[in-house]
């Protein structure tokens, strides 16, 4: 349901994919800069901004799949240019 709603609104599995390598990036850089702008507060602080950023990755992941099986039901899915030889 959520899914097909994504769909409809034009949400690609790409863009699901995309966002989730972005994430991957966007906590290191929230580690570092946690580091950086407080340097008063110990490490244990700037991993949490890690690991909450961090855990948007696999959310992201999953959402992707399942777009990615939602278009491959509805024909929508895009030819990625590979073409395995059927046997």
């Amino acid at each position: 349901m959520i899914v097909k709603k994504m769909h409809d609104m034009g949400v690609k599995s790409e863009h699901a994919y995309l966002a989730a390598f972005a994430s991957i990036g966007l906590t290191v850089v929230a580690w570092a800069t946690s580091l950086k702008v407080e340097p008063g507060v110990n490490v244990d602080r700037a991993d949490r901004w890690g690991l909450f950023v961090g855990e948007w990755a696999p959310t992201f992941f999953g959402l992707g799949l399942a777009l990615s099986h939602y278009e491959q039901h509805d024909g929508t899915l895009t030819d990625s240019g590979v073409h395995v030889r059927e046997v």
